[in-house]
Formats: C-alpha cells, structure tokens, sequence
C-alpha cells in the first residue's frame, strides 16, 4: 500500500465501524463478491452490487495493492423466495421457458457478463460455477458432520446453529430475534428456525432436473454452501474481503461464517471484513425479481440511457445509503456524464492511471492539481466516498488554477477510481443510437398475448412458433410469475 496517501478506512458490517484496512497478505488483497443466480436477467438493483464491488476493487488498485477477485456463479442450489424446501429457481425458469437447466444458465450468464461489460465492471479473476464444485461441498459438509455441527431430516442434512454461540454476530441480532425475522419457512423436524440446509435432499417420488448422489442421498448443495467452498478453494481458507447486498448480511452472509468457521476449526474469524451496499429503491419498494421489477440495463438503453450514465448515478450515491431510482436523476446523471465527457475530451490524450502515486507524477509540477489528486485520494479512502470524488472532479474542470496537464492529471486519478472511462468515452458514444429496427408496439403485444393463450390451452407447437416470431421482430420474451414481459434485442 502506497504509505504516502491517506489510510484506506472501510466500514465492516463485523462490528459495524469504520476501521483502517491492511490486507493479510503483504500487497495482495483478497476479494470475493456473490455473484447471480443465473434464472433471469440481473435487474438494476442486482448490478448496484456489483458496480460497489468494482468501486471497491479501483480504490485497493489505487492504493498501490495487487487483488484477487472472485464472483460466483449460482447455476444451482438456491430454491425459490430463498426457502430450504421447494423447487430450484433454475428448474423453474427452465419449465417456464421450456428449455434446459443448462440452457437457462448459459443464457443467463452471459447476460450477466454483457452487463458487467456495459458498465465498465472490471472481469474478475474467477468466475466459479457452483454444478463444478459439488464433489467438494460434499466433502465440506462431511467435514461437519465429523465436527458434530450437523443433523439428518427427510428434507436433508442441516446445520445445527445452536452448537455455535457466536451465531448471527454478523447481523448483530440474538437467535430469538433471528427466529422472529428469518425469511424461512417451517420445516418439518428442523431443530430451530436458523438451522439451514447443507444438503437439500430429492423429496420421495420426486425426480430433480439438477441432482447429485451423496451420504445423504440424491439431492442438491443447500445455497449457502456454495460461497463457503468456492472462495477458500480459490482464495484460501482466509481471505480480506467479502462483499454482496446489504439483504446477504442477515442470513446468507450470516450462515456462511457459521459453517466456515465450523468447518475450520482454528478460533479465527474466516473473514476480516464483510462490506454491503444498500438496496436501490424503485417507487419506494426495494427492486426485486420476486416484486416484479425487472427494469434492466438493456432497457435503459433502449430508452436512451448510455449504461455509464447509470453507473454515474450509483457514484453520485454513498454505497451504504439507500438510492431510490427515477427516471429524473438518471435524466440529470446522464447530462452530467455528457458535459464531463466533452469537457475532459477537449483535453487531449490523457496519462495511463491507475495508483495514486501515478496519478502525482502524472500532475508533473502542477501543485493545485496534485493538492486535487491528494483530496480524491482522502475521498476514495474514507469509506469509498464517490459523490466526493465526482465533485472534486467537477471543481476542477472549472478551476482556472491547474494547468491543462493538471486537469488531465485529475481527469485520469477520477477515471481510475470512479471506473468511468474518461479519455476514451467521447461525446459522440452518447448521442441517442437506434440500432434496432422499428416495430410496431401493438402487434407485438397481440403476439405475446397470442403466445400466452396458446400457452394456457398447452398448445406448445403455437406457443413456440410464436416465440419464434417474436424473435425474427428482435423481441426477447421472459416468462415471469406476474406474467409475460418483453423487451427489445439486438
């Protein structure tokens, strides 16, 4: 870590403060990031997570530090409305669209990743799917039950949580409280409300689409256990950092140390600091698939929204506050994204940045600019301060004081650490595109609504001739609880 900037201070949901970060590792940090379940297309709120991650990552590289970076890939193991019985939310996607498990997983992935590129996400180190560790969750799960920590029931084998007396410090919440809050569903021989499934057995005269043999019979990994296995066989059994959505950090979050640090054994926490982004709220209401909203990035696009106009308003938001969604601060973020994009390409070339102390060279003799350089650097390093930081950057752009090599300087520090590609974005990239061909609205909702009666009536031939259709229109349909919904492809 560059010594001469200010101290990198994160706030860590593990005691719910502020604290200095030094990685474990001299200079290498670390990293891991829940990554999607792969049964639909990531929503606005989704990808607020992973846009942190990415700010999050920028600022340990602009403090001079190597990271490692692992984001998973949920292709099974997490049942519908996160419950411990019922049906997989892949086999559900599957049937509803009438295609393979592995179908779905493909297809949805690689939508993940499209995302991930239009908002300048950098590609992490790792992309483990969950279907290639199962061996290894098994031998875990074995692992606790050697320990004692486990039960067997029809439904699986589960986590006894009252052998853990640390249980739930993460959510600093006692178990009684976990009991009256926790989003699960009774189980029928379960011990406790907060024992969560490591194996979510096959129920009787019931064949799995997605299905693995093991001590506990044919079945599937419970969700929690996925995290567990992959981040210490790809970063170690410790490591610095573990991020997701502030709605990991009451039950996902909090059943992964208990199993981890169980299956350690060694008296250490498993994990230094857990940090969290807040929810996006879409009209008040926290942004779900289960809610409905699916409003994603490509329809943004559609409507005209360049996706780094979007990043731009989640950076114009603390990651820890709370950010409700409207079509107005995206209107103003994407205007404020077209005047730093103009203003910073009448600069010229800008220098290669990516640490602080490249960004101080690059300023040369510029006092005012390295004084710039030096209060994004205290910005990004209390707590990843980014409206700070775009702030400072538009100060700057204003400020007759630095000279042209200055503010190219400043443009440069602010591109690395908020992952807005200054430079290279020109103004051009955000003028309104139309890249796909007109259609005509009404005709395509009488198709849909012609596909869905076909559907009803199991007319499957018609229904797919019809999906058919809709696709030589470049119209994508997706099949939710609420109802069919479409949007526009390329």
């Amino acid at each position: 870590m560059d010594t001469r900037s200010a101290p990198l201070r994160l706030f860590n949901s593990l005691g719910r403060r502020v604290e200095d970060f030094t990685p474990a590792a001299d200079g290498i940090v670390k990293l891991y990031t829940c990554g999607p379940t792969v049964y639909s297309y990531a929503h606005i709120g989704n990808l607020r997570a992973y846009t942190f991650a990415d700010t999050l990552r920028r600022a340990l590289l602009w403090k001079g530090l190597q990271v490692e970076h692992v984001i998973n890939i949920t292709d099974v193991g997490h049942a519908v409305a996160e419950a411990e019985l019922g049906e997989d939310k892949l086999e559900v996607a599957a049937a509803r669209e009438r295609r393979s498990v592995e179908e779905i997983a493909a297809m949805y992935t690689e939508a993940f990743f499209a995302d991930l590129d239009r908002l300048n996400i950098l590609p992490a180190h790792h992309y483990p799917r969950a279907t290639q560790y199962v061996d290894e969750m098994i031998e875990f799960a074995q692992r606790l039950v050697e320990r004692g920590y486990t039960y067997e029931i029809e439904s699986g084998l589960y986590f006894d949580t009252s052998k853990d007396p640390t249980y739930g410090e993460l959510g600093l919440i006692d178990r009684n409280a976990q009991l009256e809050g926790a989003r699960v569903e009774e189980v029928p021989g379960r011990r406790s409300k907060t024992d969560f499934a490591l194996w979510r057995a096959e129920p009787p005269g019931q064949l799995r689409a997605m299905r693995w043999n093991s001590p506990w019979g044919w079945g599937a990994p419970g969700w929690h256990l996925e995290c567990s296995v992959m981040s210490m066989l790809l970063l170690g059994e410790h490591f610095d950092i573990h991020t997701g959505g502030i709605d990991h950090r009451q039950l996902h979050h909090v059943n992964e140390i208990a199993q981890s640090e169980a299956y350690l054994g060694d008296g250490q926490p498993w994990v230094k600091f857990w940090l969290h982004n807040e929810f996006l709220q879409l009209d008040s209401a926290k942004i779900s698939k289960s809610a409905g909203h699916v409003l994603t990035v490509s329809v943004l696009a559609e409507q005209g929204y360049h996706p780094l106009a979007y990043r731009l308003y989640l950076l114009g938001g603390h990651y820890r506050a709370q950010l409700e969604f409207t079509t107005s601060g995206l209107d103003s973020a994407q205007n404020t994204l077209r005047r730093l994009v103009r203003r910073t390409a009448a600069l010229g070339e800008l220098p290669s940045v990516t640490t602080v102390a490249e960004a101080r060279a690059a300023a040369g003799d510029d006092e005012a600019a390295v004084r710039v350089i030096e209060q994004i650097d205290e910005a990004i390093s209390s707590d990843l301060n980014t409206p700070r930081v775009l702030a400072l950057l538009q100060e700057s752009l204003r400020d007759q004081a630095l000279t042209e090599q200055g503010q190219r300087a400043v443009v440069a520090a602010s591109a690395a650490v908020l992952g807005l590609p200054f430079g290279t974005l020109t103004p051009a990239d955000l003028e309104p595109k139309s890249e796909l061909p007109a259609v005509d609205e009404a005709a395509v909702e009488q198709l849909v609504a012609d596909r869905e009666a076909a559907r009803a009536a199991r007319d499957w031939a018609r229904a797919d001739a019809i999906r058919a259709e809709l696709t030589e229109l470049g119209v994508q349909v997706t099949d939710t609880p609420e109802g069919p919904t479409w949007t526009r492809v390329s």
